[in-house]
Protein backbone atom coordinates (compact mmCIF):
# COMPACT_ATOMS: atom_id res chain seq x y z
CA UNK A 1 0.00 0.00 0.00
CA UNK A 2 3.28 2.35 0.62
CA UNK A 3 3.87 2.04 -2.79
CA UNK A 4 0.76 2.66 -4.27
CA UNK A 5 0.34 5.70 -2.24
CA UNK A 6 3.64 6.75 -2.93
CA UNK A 7 2.60 6.68 -7.33
CA UNK A 8 -0.99 8.18 -5.88
CA UNK A 9 0.57 11.08 -4.17
CA UNK A 10 2.87 11.98 -7.28
CA UNK A 11 0.14 11.28 -9.66
CA UNK A 12 -2.10 13.49 -7.64
CA UNK A 13 0.67 15.78 -7.08
CA UNK A 14 1.11 16.67 -10.74
CA UNK A 15 -2.25 16.43 -11.77
CA UNK A 16 -3.06 19.50 -9.08
CA UNK A 17 -0.22 21.18 -10.15
CA UNK A 18 -1.13 21.09 -14.06
CA UNK A 19 -4.82 21.87 -13.09
CA UNK A 20 -3.49 24.71 -11.30
CA UNK A 21 -1.14 26.16 -13.41
CA UNK A 22 -3.58 25.93 -16.48
CA UNK A 23 -6.26 28.30 -14.81
CA UNK A 24 -3.63 30.95 -13.39
CA UNK A 25 -1.98 30.94 -16.55
CA UNK A 26 -6.03 31.24 -18.46
CA UNK A 27 -7.18 33.83 -15.83
CA UNK A 28 -3.71 36.01 -16.20
CA UNK A 29 -2.32 35.16 -19.71
CA UNK A 30 -2.72 38.33 -20.70
CA UNK A 31 -1.33 40.31 -17.79
CA UNK A 32 1.72 37.61 -18.36
CA UNK A 33 2.88 39.22 -21.81
CA UNK A 34 2.02 42.40 -20.64
CA UNK A 35 4.11 42.12 -17.80
CA UNK A 36 7.02 40.85 -19.64
CA UNK A 37 6.98 43.08 -22.11
CA UNK A 38 6.93 46.12 -20.31
CA UNK A 39 8.49 45.52 -17.26
CA UNK A 40 11.91 44.34 -18.47
CA UNK A 41 13.65 47.79 -19.13
CA UNK A 42 16.01 47.51 -16.20
CA UNK A 43 17.85 43.82 -14.64
CA UNK A 44 15.83 44.58 -11.88
CA UNK A 45 12.65 45.29 -12.84
CA UNK A 46 12.95 41.82 -15.20
CA UNK A 47 14.28 39.93 -12.26
CA UNK A 48 11.54 40.94 -9.94
CA UNK A 49 8.79 40.44 -12.96
CA UNK A 50 10.24 36.56 -13.84
CA UNK A 51 9.81 36.40 -10.18
CA UNK A 52 6.35 37.66 -9.65
CA UNK A 53 4.81 35.82 -12.78
CA UNK A 54 6.14 32.62 -12.20
CA UNK A 55 4.92 32.56 -8.27
CA UNK A 56 1.25 33.57 -9.65
CA UNK A 57 1.06 30.98 -12.46
CA UNK A 58 2.84 28.18 -10.23
CA UNK A 59 5.17 27.40 -13.23
CA UNK A 60 8.78 28.41 -14.25
CA UNK A 61 8.66 26.38 -17.41
CA UNK A 62 5.84 28.16 -18.49
CA UNK A 63 7.47 31.40 -17.66
CA UNK A 64 10.79 30.06 -19.38
CA UNK A 65 9.05 29.13 -22.58
CA UNK A 66 6.80 32.46 -22.75
CA UNK A 67 10.43 34.22 -22.57
CA UNK A 68 12.07 32.46 -25.21
CA UNK A 69 9.06 33.09 -27.77
CA UNK A 70 8.86 36.67 -27.00
CA UNK A 71 12.30 36.54 -27.68
CA UNK A 72 12.33 34.19 -30.84
CA UNK A 73 9.38 37.03 -31.24
CA UNK A 74 11.35 40.21 -31.63
CA UNK A 75 9.47 41.36 -28.07
CA UNK A 76 12.52 40.53 -25.72
CA UNK A 77 16.03 41.26 -26.13
CA UNK A 78 18.49 38.46 -25.09
CA UNK A 79 19.71 41.06 -22.21
CA UNK A 80 16.00 41.35 -21.13
CA UNK A 81 14.90 37.86 -21.33
CA UNK A 82 18.20 36.40 -19.62
CA UNK A 83 16.90 38.71 -16.17
CA UNK A 84 12.91 37.10 -16.74
CA UNK A 85 14.42 33.27 -16.96
CA UNK A 86 17.09 34.08 -13.86
CA UNK A 87 13.84 35.71 -12.02
CA UNK A 88 11.72 32.40 -12.87
CA UNK A 89 14.33 30.69 -10.83
CA UNK A 90 13.26 32.72 -7.78
CA UNK A 91 9.94 32.79 -8.30
CA UNK A 92 9.37 29.22 -8.45
CA UNK A 93 11.03 28.61 -4.71
CA UNK A 94 7.29 29.97 -3.81
CA UNK A 95 6.41 25.95 -4.07
CA UNK A 96 8.86 25.00 -1.22
CA UNK A 97 7.07 27.74 0.77
CA UNK A 98 3.57 26.15 0.18
CA UNK A 99 4.77 22.97 0.56
CA UNK A 100 6.58 23.51 4.10
CA UNK A 101 4.24 26.23 5.39
CA UNK A 102 0.37 25.05 4.40
CA UNK A 103 0.87 21.08 2.42
CA UNK A 104 2.75 19.99 5.41
CA UNK A 105 1.02 22.10 8.77
CA UNK A 106 -2.40 21.53 8.18
CA UNK A 107 -5.29 18.75 8.04
CA UNK A 108 -5.26 18.39 4.52
CA UNK A 109 -8.73 17.42 3.89
CA UNK A 110 -9.73 19.76 6.01
CA UNK A 111 -8.61 22.76 3.52
CA UNK A 112 -8.23 20.44 0.41
CA UNK A 113 -11.91 19.51 -0.40
CA UNK A 114 -13.27 22.43 -0.20
CA UNK A 115 -10.94 23.98 -2.42
CA UNK A 116 -12.05 21.35 -4.99
CA UNK A 117 -15.50 21.63 -4.10
CA UNK A 118 -15.06 25.68 -4.15
CA UNK A 119 -13.14 25.71 -7.25
CA UNK A 120 -15.31 23.27 -9.32
CA UNK A 121 -18.58 25.27 -8.32
CA UNK A 122 -16.76 28.18 -10.46
CA UNK A 123 -15.50 26.31 -12.89
CA UNK A 124 -18.90 25.13 -13.96
CA UNK A 125 -20.88 28.29 -13.61
CA UNK A 126 -18.28 30.07 -15.63
CA UNK A 127 -16.07 27.37 -18.02
CA UNK A 128 -14.91 29.95 -20.37
CA UNK A 129 -14.78 33.33 -18.19
CA UNK A 130 -12.08 34.12 -15.94
CA UNK A 131 -14.05 32.74 -12.86
CA UNK A 132 -13.84 29.64 -14.56
CA UNK A 133 -10.13 29.96 -15.01
CA UNK A 134 -9.63 30.68 -11.11
CA UNK A 135 -12.22 27.79 -10.29
CA UNK A 136 -9.55 25.31 -12.05
CA UNK A 137 -6.82 26.90 -10.19
CA UNK A 138 -8.21 26.50 -7.06
CA UNK A 139 -9.48 22.95 -7.62
CA UNK A 140 -5.69 21.90 -8.63
CA UNK A 141 -4.86 23.61 -5.87
CA UNK A 142 -6.77 21.66 -3.77
CA UNK A 143 -5.99 18.00 -5.90
CA UNK A 144 -2.02 19.11 -5.07
CA UNK A 145 -2.50 19.13 -1.53
CA UNK A 146 -4.22 15.96 -1.31
CA UNK A 147 -1.38 14.67 -3.12
CA UNK A 148 1.27 16.39 -0.75
CA UNK A 149 -0.83 14.47 2.19
CA UNK A 150 -0.73 11.24 0.31
CA UNK A 151 3.18 11.60 -0.06
CA UNK A 152 3.75 12.45 3.48
CA UNK A 153 2.01 10.00 4.72
CA UNK A 154 3.95 7.20 2.59
CA UNK A 155 6.97 8.49 3.22
CA UNK A 156 6.31 8.26 6.96
CA UNK A 157 5.71 4.33 6.13
CA UNK A 158 9.17 4.54 4.61
CA UNK A 159 10.81 5.81 7.00
CA UNK A 160 9.34 3.50 9.78
CA UNK A 161 10.61 0.58 7.46
CA UNK A 162 14.25 1.71 6.12
CA UNK A 163 16.49 4.64 5.99
CA UNK A 164 18.57 5.56 2.88
CA UNK A 165 21.05 7.53 5.59
CA UNK A 166 23.26 4.61 4.54
CA UNK A 167 24.28 7.03 1.25
CA UNK A 168 24.97 9.69 2.92
CA UNK A 169 28.50 11.56 2.45
CA UNK A 170 29.43 13.57 -1.18
CA UNK A 171 29.27 10.22 -3.18
CA UNK A 172 25.41 9.74 -1.46
CA UNK A 173 24.27 13.44 -2.05
CA UNK A 174 25.82 13.26 -5.82
CA UNK A 175 23.25 10.08 -6.41
CA UNK A 176 20.33 12.75 -4.97
CA UNK A 177 21.39 14.81 -7.06
CA UNK A 178 21.33 12.91 -10.16
CA UNK A 179 17.86 11.44 -8.72
CA UNK A 180 16.57 15.40 -8.94
CA UNK A 181 17.39 15.34 -12.18
CA UNK A 182 15.90 12.61 -13.59
CA UNK A 183 12.60 12.70 -11.62
CA UNK A 184 12.04 16.47 -12.82
CA UNK A 185 13.10 15.35 -16.42
CA UNK A 186 10.26 12.47 -16.21
CA UNK A 187 7.82 14.29 -14.65
CA UNK A 188 8.64 17.39 -16.31
CA UNK A 189 8.08 19.59 -13.32
CA UNK A 190 10.78 20.21 -10.72
CA UNK A 191 7.83 21.38 -8.53
CA UNK A 192 7.14 17.93 -8.02
CA UNK A 193 10.58 16.90 -7.63
CA UNK A 194 11.06 19.59 -4.91
CA UNK A 195 7.85 18.59 -3.23
CA UNK A 196 8.83 14.55 -3.23
CA UNK A 197 12.32 15.94 -1.53
CA UNK A 198 10.40 17.65 1.55
CA UNK A 199 8.49 15.63 2.35
CA UNK A 200 10.86 12.54 2.08
CA UNK A 201 13.03 14.85 4.63
CA UNK A 202 9.97 15.50 6.74
CA UNK A 203 9.13 11.91 7.12
CA UNK A 204 12.66 10.69 8.21
CA UNK A 205 13.46 9.56 4.91
CA UNK A 206 16.60 11.24 3.96
CA UNK A 207 18.70 13.97 5.66
CA UNK A 208 18.66 17.41 4.89
CA UNK A 209 21.78 17.56 2.79
CA UNK A 210 20.42 14.20 0.85
CA UNK A 211 17.26 16.11 0.18
CA UNK A 212 18.90 19.65 -0.53
CA UNK A 213 21.45 17.36 -3.12
CA UNK A 214 17.66 16.37 -4.74
CA UNK A 215 16.66 19.96 -4.58
CA UNK A 216 19.46 21.20 -6.74
CA UNK A 217 19.09 18.08 -9.08
CA UNK A 218 15.66 19.76 -10.12
CA UNK A 219 16.76 23.28 -10.22
CA UNK A 220 19.14 21.64 -12.74
CA UNK A 221 16.87 18.94 -14.50
CA UNK A 222 14.39 22.01 -15.17
CA UNK A 223 16.42 23.37 -17.98
CA UNK A 224 15.47 20.57 -20.27
CA UNK A 225 12.24 22.29 -20.96
CA UNK A 226 14.37 25.38 -21.90
CA UNK A 227 16.09 23.44 -24.38
CA UNK A 228 13.07 22.13 -25.65
CA UNK A 229 11.68 25.18 -26.64
CA UNK A 230 14.22 26.51 -28.17
CA UNK A 231 14.32 23.24 -30.72
CA UNK A 232 13.95 25.17 -33.83
CA UNK A 233 13.67 28.83 -32.85
CA UNK A 234 15.89 31.90 -33.14
CA UNK A 235 19.37 32.57 -32.54
CA UNK A 236 18.29 34.77 -30.16
CA UNK A 237 15.94 32.02 -28.30
CA UNK A 238 18.45 29.17 -28.28
CA UNK A 239 21.10 31.76 -26.39
CA UNK A 240 17.95 32.69 -24.12
CA UNK A 241 17.70 28.71 -23.52
CA UNK A 242 21.63 28.22 -22.91
CA UNK A 243 21.59 31.52 -20.71
CA UNK A 244 18.98 29.42 -18.60
CA UNK A 245 20.89 26.14 -18.61
CA UNK A 246 24.12 27.63 -17.33
CA UNK A 247 22.37 30.04 -14.70
CA UNK A 248 21.33 26.40 -13.34
CA UNK A 249 24.25 24.61 -13.69
CA UNK A 250 26.52 27.08 -12.34
CA UNK A 251 24.40 27.75 -9.13
CA UNK A 252 24.15 24.27 -8.47
CA UNK A 253 27.48 23.36 -8.68
CA UNK A 254 28.32 26.40 -6.31
CA UNK A 255 25.76 25.32 -4.08
CA UNK A 256 27.35 21.82 -4.29
CA UNK A 257 30.79 23.09 -3.50
CA UNK A 258 29.25 25.42 -0.27
CA UNK A 259 27.07 22.64 0.46
CA UNK A 260 28.31 22.46 4.28
CA UNK A 261 28.41 25.66 4.75
CA UNK A 262 24.96 26.72 3.03
CA UNK A 263 23.42 24.37 5.94
CA UNK A 264 25.18 26.38 9.14
CA UNK A 265 23.91 29.64 6.78
CA UNK A 266 20.39 28.29 6.51
CA UNK A 267 20.44 26.83 10.39
CA UNK A 268 21.64 30.39 11.29
CA UNK A 269 18.48 32.19 8.96
CA UNK A 270 15.85 29.94 9.73
CA UNK A 271 16.40 31.17 13.69
CA UNK A 272 16.80 34.46 12.65
CA UNK A 273 13.65 34.48 11.15
CA UNK A 274 11.91 32.38 14.14
CA UNK A 275 10.69 29.79 11.52
CA UNK A 276 9.94 25.82 12.12
CA UNK A 277 12.96 23.90 12.51
CA UNK A 278 10.95 21.28 10.35
CA UNK A 279 13.27 20.04 7.53
CA UNK A 280 10.69 21.05 4.86
CA UNK A 281 11.05 24.76 6.03
CA UNK A 282 14.93 24.83 6.03
CA UNK A 283 14.97 22.99 2.55
CA UNK A 284 12.25 25.50 1.05
CA UNK A 285 14.64 28.00 2.97
CA UNK A 286 17.30 26.31 1.57
CA UNK A 287 15.91 26.88 -2.21
CA UNK A 288 15.56 30.19 -1.86
CA UNK A 289 19.27 31.18 -0.67
CA UNK A 290 20.83 29.21 -3.10
CA UNK A 291 18.61 30.69 -6.14
CA UNK A 292 19.30 33.80 -4.65
CA UNK A 293 22.85 33.22 -4.62
CA UNK A 294 23.04 31.88 -8.36
CA UNK A 295 21.36 36.02 -9.02
CA UNK A 296 24.33 36.93 -7.08
CA UNK A 297 26.73 35.42 -8.79
CA UNK A 298 24.96 36.08 -12.17
CA UNK A 299 24.56 39.81 -11.46
CA UNK A 300 28.68 41.32 -12.10
CA UNK A 301 28.55 38.27 -14.91
CA UNK A 302 26.01 39.23 -17.13
CA UNK A 303 27.03 41.45 -19.72
CA UNK A 304 30.27 38.89 -20.41
CA UNK A 305 27.47 36.38 -20.51
CA UNK A 306 25.37 38.11 -23.15
CA UNK A 307 28.73 38.75 -25.50
CA UNK A 308 29.84 35.30 -25.13
CA UNK A 309 26.33 33.86 -26.27
CA UNK A 310 25.82 36.35 -29.00
CA UNK A 311 29.09 34.53 -30.55
CA UNK A 312 27.22 31.72 -30.55
CA UNK A 313 24.42 30.18 -32.21
CA UNK A 314 25.10 32.78 -35.54
CA UNK A 315 23.16 32.67 -38.98
CA UNK A 316 24.67 33.30 -41.90
CA UNK A 317 22.39 36.02 -42.06
CA UNK A 318 23.45 37.27 -38.81
CA UNK A 319 27.30 37.55 -40.18
CA UNK A 320 26.38 39.32 -43.14
CA UNK A 321 24.35 41.84 -40.95
CA UNK A 322 27.48 42.58 -38.98
CA UNK A 323 29.45 45.69 -40.40
CA UNK A 324 32.54 44.36 -41.53
CA UNK A 325 34.57 47.75 -41.56
CA UNK A 326 33.30 50.39 -39.00
CA UNK A 327 34.67 50.07 -35.49
CA UNK A 328 35.55 52.22 -32.69
CA UNK A 329 39.14 52.21 -33.94
CA UNK A 330 38.61 53.31 -37.53
CA UNK A 331 36.58 56.17 -35.76
CA UNK A 332 39.34 57.93 -34.61
CA UNK A 333 41.03 58.85 -37.72
CA UNK A 334 39.13 60.66 -39.97
CA UNK A 335 40.41 59.32 -43.19
CA UNK A 336 40.19 55.90 -42.08
CA UNK A 337 36.60 56.46 -40.80
CA UNK A 338 35.66 57.72 -44.57
CA UNK A 339 37.17 54.59 -46.19
CA UNK A 340 35.37 52.34 -43.99
CA UNK A 341 32.45 53.79 -44.53
CA UNK A 342 32.69 53.64 -48.30
CA UNK A 343 33.57 50.17 -48.11
CA UNK A 344 30.39 49.19 -46.00
CA UNK A 345 28.04 50.95 -48.29
CA UNK A 346 30.23 49.17 -51.78
CA UNK A 347 28.96 45.91 -49.71
CA UNK A 348 25.50 47.02 -48.54
CA UNK A 349 24.93 48.13 -52.21
CA UNK A 350 26.20 44.80 -53.30
CA UNK A 351 23.48 42.97 -50.99
CA UNK A 352 20.77 44.96 -52.01
CA UNK A 353 21.26 44.39 -55.93
CA UNK A 354 21.82 40.77 -55.26
CA UNK A 355 18.32 40.89 -53.95
CA UNK A 356 17.21 42.66 -57.40
CA UNK A 357 18.94 39.93 -59.04
CA UNK A 358 17.12 37.33 -57.06
CA UNK A 359 13.68 39.25 -57.19
CA UNK A 360 14.09 38.54 -61.45
CA UNK A 361 14.90 35.09 -60.73
CA UNK A 362 12.21 33.94 -59.10
CA UNK A 363 13.97 33.64 -55.63
CA UNK A 364 12.03 32.29 -52.38
CA UNK A 365 10.22 35.20 -50.54
CA UNK A 366 11.76 33.96 -47.30
CA UNK A 367 15.38 34.54 -48.48
CA UNK A 368 14.43 37.80 -50.24
CA UNK A 369 12.92 38.86 -46.69
CA UNK A 370 16.29 37.87 -44.70
CA UNK A 371 18.29 39.89 -47.21
CA UNK A 372 16.21 43.18 -46.60
CA UNK A 373 16.72 42.56 -43.07
CA UNK A 374 20.55 42.44 -43.31
CA UNK A 375 20.35 45.65 -45.64
CA UNK A 376 17.85 47.36 -43.34
CA UNK A 377 20.67 46.21 -40.00
CA UNK A 378 23.87 47.53 -42.23
CA UNK A 379 22.07 51.02 -43.05
CA UNK A 380 21.55 51.47 -39.20
CA UNK A 381 24.89 50.17 -38.50
CA UNK A 382 26.22 53.14 -41.11
CA UNK A 383 23.74 55.72 -40.00
CA UNK A 384 24.96 54.88 -36.47
CA UNK A 385 28.66 54.87 -37.10
CA UNK A 386 27.96 58.70 -39.12
CA UNK A 387 26.34 59.83 -36.16
CA UNK A 388 29.27 59.22 -34.12
CA UNK A 389 31.74 60.97 -36.21
CA UNK A 390 29.56 64.26 -36.37
CA UNK A 391 30.03 63.47 -32.35
CA UNK A 392 33.34 63.30 -32.37
CA UNK A 393 34.15 65.82 -34.41
CA UNK A 394 35.93 65.86 -38.27
CA UNK A 395 37.63 68.47 -40.41
CA UNK A 396 35.24 70.19 -42.43
CA UNK A 397 35.86 69.03 -45.86
CA UNK A 398 35.52 65.74 -44.63
CA UNK A 399 32.44 66.28 -42.49
CA UNK A 400 31.23 67.55 -45.87
CA UNK A 401 31.34 64.06 -47.43
CA UNK A 402 29.05 62.34 -44.85
CA UNK A 403 25.53 63.43 -45.79
CA UNK A 404 26.17 61.87 -49.62
CA UNK A 405 27.67 58.80 -47.72
CA UNK A 406 24.35 58.37 -46.06
CA UNK A 407 22.14 59.59 -49.01
CA UNK A 408 23.87 56.62 -51.44
CA UNK A 409 22.97 54.11 -48.36
CA UNK A 410 19.40 55.57 -48.30
CA UNK A 411 19.12 54.60 -52.38
CA UNK A 412 20.24 50.84 -51.55
CA UNK A 413 18.07 50.30 -48.60
CA UNK A 414 15.24 51.94 -51.13
CA UNK A 415 16.48 49.31 -53.85
CA UNK A 416 16.24 46.44 -51.57
CA UNK A 417 12.45 47.45 -50.78
CA UNK A 418 11.45 48.00 -53.88
CA UNK A 419 12.99 44.39 -55.01
CA UNK A 420 11.14 43.07 -52.63
CA UNK A 421 7.59 44.99 -54.15
CA UNK A 422 9.04 43.66 -57.67
CA UNK A 423 8.87 40.20 -56.16
CA UNK A 424 5.98 40.14 -54.84
CA UNK A 425 3.90 41.76 -57.96
CA UNK A 426 5.85 38.56 -60.08
CA UNK A 427 4.13 36.13 -58.11
CA UNK A 428 0.72 37.51 -58.68
CA UNK A 429 1.46 36.50 -62.16
CA UNK A 430 1.02 32.95 -64.09
CA UNK A 431 0.93 33.39 -68.12
CA UNK A 432 3.44 33.53 -70.01
CA UNK A 433 4.98 36.63 -70.65
CA UNK A 434 5.43 38.71 -73.49
CA UNK A 435 8.83 38.71 -75.47
CA UNK A 436 9.12 42.74 -74.63
CA UNK A 437 9.69 41.18 -70.60
CA UNK A 438 12.45 39.28 -71.48
CA UNK A 439 14.34 42.19 -73.34
CA UNK A 440 13.29 44.40 -70.40
CA UNK A 441 14.25 41.85 -67.73
CA UNK A 442 18.00 41.08 -69.82
CA UNK A 443 18.60 44.58 -70.24
CA UNK A 444 17.88 45.22 -66.05
CA UNK A 445 20.33 41.81 -65.43
CA UNK A 446 22.99 44.15 -67.31
CA UNK A 447 22.66 47.32 -65.96
CA UNK A 448 22.78 45.50 -62.32
CA UNK A 449 26.35 43.92 -63.43
CA UNK A 450 27.03 47.70 -64.41
CA UNK A 451 26.17 49.31 -61.36
CA UNK A 452 27.27 46.53 -58.79
CA UNK A 453 29.74 48.68 -56.74
CA UNK A 454 31.80 45.42 -55.48
CA UNK A 455 32.07 44.23 -58.56
CA UNK A 456 34.76 45.99 -61.20
CA UNK A 457 33.74 49.79 -61.36
CA UNK A 458 32.25 50.70 -64.78
CA UNK A 459 32.85 54.17 -66.36
CA UNK A 460 29.82 56.25 -64.93
CA UNK A 461 28.67 57.32 -68.88
CA UNK A 462 28.49 53.77 -69.47
CA UNK A 463 26.46 53.16 -66.47
CA UNK A 464 24.22 56.03 -67.64
CA UNK A 465 23.62 54.61 -70.95
CA UNK A 466 22.21 51.12 -69.54
CA UNK A 467 20.10 53.04 -67.81
CA UNK A 468 18.67 55.23 -70.77
CA UNK A 469 18.06 51.46 -72.72
CA UNK A 470 16.62 49.95 -69.57
CA UNK A 471 13.83 53.09 -69.77
CA UNK A 472 13.23 52.33 -73.69
CA UNK A 473 12.49 48.59 -72.87
CA UNK A 474 10.06 49.87 -70.27
CA UNK A 475 8.28 52.30 -72.00
CA UNK A 476 8.03 49.57 -74.50
CA UNK A 477 6.72 46.66 -72.10
CA UNK A 478 4.37 49.22 -70.59
CA UNK A 479 2.66 50.02 -73.88
CA UNK A 480 2.55 46.28 -75.08
CA UNK A 481 0.95 45.37 -71.48
CA UNK A 482 -1.15 47.85 -71.95
CA UNK A 483 -2.16 47.28 -75.48
CA UNK A 484 -2.81 43.58 -74.39
CA UNK A 485 -5.00 43.78 -71.51
CA UNK A 486 -6.94 46.61 -73.77
CA UNK A 487 -7.53 43.82 -76.37
CA UNK A 488 -8.15 41.05 -73.71
CA UNK A 489 -5.35 38.91 -74.80
CA UNK A 490 -4.19 39.19 -71.02
CA UNK A 491 -6.43 39.34 -67.55
CA UNK A 492 -6.74 42.35 -66.09
CA UNK A 493 -5.19 41.49 -62.87
CA UNK A 494 -2.17 39.60 -65.00
CA UNK A 495 -1.54 42.77 -66.35
CA UNK A 496 -1.50 44.95 -63.35
CA UNK A 497 1.21 42.75 -61.70
CA UNK A 498 2.96 42.35 -64.09
CA UNK A 499 3.28 46.39 -64.94
CA UNK A 500 4.06 46.87 -60.92
CA UNK A 501 6.97 44.59 -61.37
CA UNK A 502 8.13 46.10 -64.21
CA UNK A 503 7.63 49.82 -62.19
CA UNK A 504 9.36 48.54 -58.96
CA UNK A 505 12.54 46.53 -61.29
CA UNK A 506 12.81 50.22 -62.97
CA UNK A 507 12.81 52.53 -60.10
CA UNK A 508 14.98 49.95 -58.07
CA UNK A 509 17.54 50.28 -61.13
CA UNK A 510 17.44 54.22 -60.93
CA UNK A 511 18.21 53.91 -57.33
CA UNK A 512 21.35 51.82 -58.47
CA UNK A 513 22.11 54.58 -60.72
CA UNK A 514 22.10 57.26 -58.09
CA UNK A 515 23.86 55.66 -55.73
CA UNK A 516 26.39 55.07 -58.53
CA UNK A 517 26.76 58.84 -59.24
CA UNK A 518 27.74 59.78 -55.99
CA UNK A 519 30.07 56.61 -55.49
CA UNK A 520 32.07 57.75 -58.80
CA UNK A 521 31.97 61.07 -56.96
CA UNK A 522 33.45 59.62 -53.57
CA UNK A 523 36.20 58.04 -55.67
CA UNK A 524 36.98 61.23 -57.66
CA UNK A 525 37.23 63.27 -54.38
CA UNK A 526 39.46 60.38 -52.37
CA UNK A 527 41.69 59.98 -55.32
CA UNK A 528 42.21 63.89 -55.86
CA UNK A 529 42.26 64.68 -51.89
CA UNK A 530 45.82 64.91 -50.60
CA UNK A 531 45.87 64.02 -46.52
CA UNK A 532 46.72 65.92 -43.79
CA UNK A 533 49.76 65.16 -41.60
CA UNK A 534 47.01 64.86 -38.79
CA UNK A 535 45.51 62.00 -40.53
CA UNK A 536 46.20 58.89 -41.72
CA UNK A 537 46.38 57.51 -45.05
CA UNK A 538 43.41 56.00 -46.71
CA UNK A 539 43.85 51.97 -47.56
CA UNK A 540 43.61 52.00 -51.18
Amino acid sequence: MTYGGLLGGIGLFLLGMGLMTDGLKLAAGRTLSRILASSTKTRLRGLVAGALITAMVQSSSAVTVAAIGFVNAGLLTLGQSLWVLFGSNVGTTMTGWLVALVGLKFKIDVLALPLIGIGMALRLSGENSRRGALGLALAGFGVLFLGIDMLRESFTGFASGFSLNEFDGMTGILMMVLSGILMTVLMQSSSASLTIALTAAQGGLITIESAAGMVIGANVGTTVTALIAAIGATPNAKRAASAHVLFNVLTGAVALLLLPWLIELIGVLRELLELDAAPAATLALFHTVFNLLGVALMWPLAGHLTRFLERRFRTAEEDEARPRYLDANVAEVSALALNALKREVQRMGGIALRMMREALDGTAADKLARDQQIVASLNLAIADFIARLNRTGMPPDSAQRLPGILRIARYYETLAELALEAAAATRETATPAPAEAGKFTAQAEALLDAADPEMKPNDISHVEAGLQSLEDHYQSLKSRLLEMGAQGDLPVAEMDARLRAASATHRALQQAVKAMRLLDGETSVTSTKKPSTAEAQPQP
